[in-house]
């Protein structure tokens, strides 16, 4: 196993995809949903410091920012805008809308049509975008029609609002039905070494080059634990657990983008610096044997 130097990380060691078959991005991203306040909500403790992890992400080859209207809410994507606008070119910005928040960890989903309108109007303009490159339902609302919901982001997309559209948090089943209303080329699930419940979405989507984002990626509990596999991988190779889980994502399939969160610059790096490590077939067997 080979990794980068610790001292000059780059998420380009991840390899690159092709989001939607036309957007290339490095497959590493970075989740903006531990910039705000403690649940999710309210600004960040540091204002500076949060628009500073993003630049460095910039700096580090991270290309592809993952956020939503309702972290904070509204505060992930002001801070997108303030640390970054005006963008390169190469930065892609996915958004989601359909979580309401009525406090610190509290989500509640809404799918109405007019709803998703507004909050993808104005995620255009807290973004400071004419288009959102990617638009995800951030959970398909019970109480209205799926065809309903992604019925308006294709109306959307048709208006030239929306480049590319996702879901999170679906079935196989779900993104078969929604894909009867419009192009589906993301798929957002729980998935990480601890738990892969969204595995047959996994390769479902693997298979058709939809690209796959797991969100909450570098859980690893117990199994980075003293004397645990992942913690004496680990030791051996001068890598982090969470590097070698976030090696391991990376190997799991070419359409896996994780996408890492943190608040401090030295994470960040941490993380990136994961996107150079190459598990040998030996390695990849042993962590996917250990959960």
């Amino acid at each position: 196993m080979n990794s980068v130097s610790a001292s000059t990380p780059s998420a380009a060691a991840s390899g690159t995809f092709r989001l939607g078959g036309d957007l290339e991005i490095n497959r590493l991203g970075y989740g903006t949903m531990q910039l705000p306040g403690e649940g999710v909500w309210g600004p960040p403790k540091d204002r500076d410091a949060a628009h500073a992890v993003l630049r460095r992400a910039v700096e580090l080859g991270v290309n592809f920012f993952d956020t939503a209207d309702s972290y904070g809410p509204e505060v992930a994507e002001d801070l997108l805008r303030e640390a970054l606008h005006p963008y390169s070119d190469d930065v892609v910005i996915a958004t989601k809308a359909g979580l309401t928040r009525q406090g610190p960890g509290v989500w509640t989903p809404v799918g109405r049509p007019a709803y998703l309108r507004q909050q993808a109007e104005l995620s255009l303009r807290r973004l400071g975008v004419e288009r959102i490159d990617l638009f995800q339902l951030h959970r398909i609302d019970p109480e209205v029609p799926l065809e309903d919901q992604v019925g308006e982001l294709k109306a959307l997309q048709d208006e030239g609002k929306i480049r590319h559209i996702g879901l999170s948090e679906v079935s196989v089943a779900d993104v078969e039905a929604a894909q009867q209303v419009a192009t589906i080329v993301s798929v957002q699930n729980l998935f990480n070494l601890t738990d892969r419940s969204a595995e047959e979405l996994l390769d479902w989507a693997t298979e058709r080059e939809i690209a796959f984002i797991p969100w909450f990626p570098l859980a690893t509990g117990k199994l980075s634990g003293e004397g645990s596999p992942l913690a004496e991988l680990a030791k051996q190779h001068d890598a982090s657990p969470s590097q070698l889980a976030l090696a391991w994502l990376l190997r799991r399939s070419p359409a896996m983008l994780p996408i890492p969160g943190t608040s401090s610059i030295a994470h960040l790096e941490d993380n990136v610096a994961g996107a150079g490590i190459t598990l040998s077939d030996d390695e990849f067997a042993a962590l996917s044997a250990v959960s």
